[in-house]
């Protein structure tokens, strides 16, 4: 994805992925999902990107919501 964004959070479930990225969005942060899942066997990664600034704020808030 580049050096504009650092990986913050990754996991199996669309769902959860979403909702990552809503509370992050709430916190006034930069998100965009990658979503590597297969379509058809939807196996594989769905990852949450923030901004490099973001990151460690972002990594604290989502461990919050765990």
């Amino acid at each position: 994805m580049g050096k504009d964004w650092a990986i913050a959070y990754s996991t199996g479930q669309l769902y959860l992925a979403e909702m990552v990225k809503d509370i992050l969005e709430d916190n006034q942060m930069e998100v965009v999902l990658m979503n590597k899942q297969d379509t058809f066997y939807h196996f594989g990664e769905i990852e949450v990107y923030v901004r490099p600034e973001d990151i460690i704020r972002a990594k604290f808030i989502i461990k919050e919501i765990k």
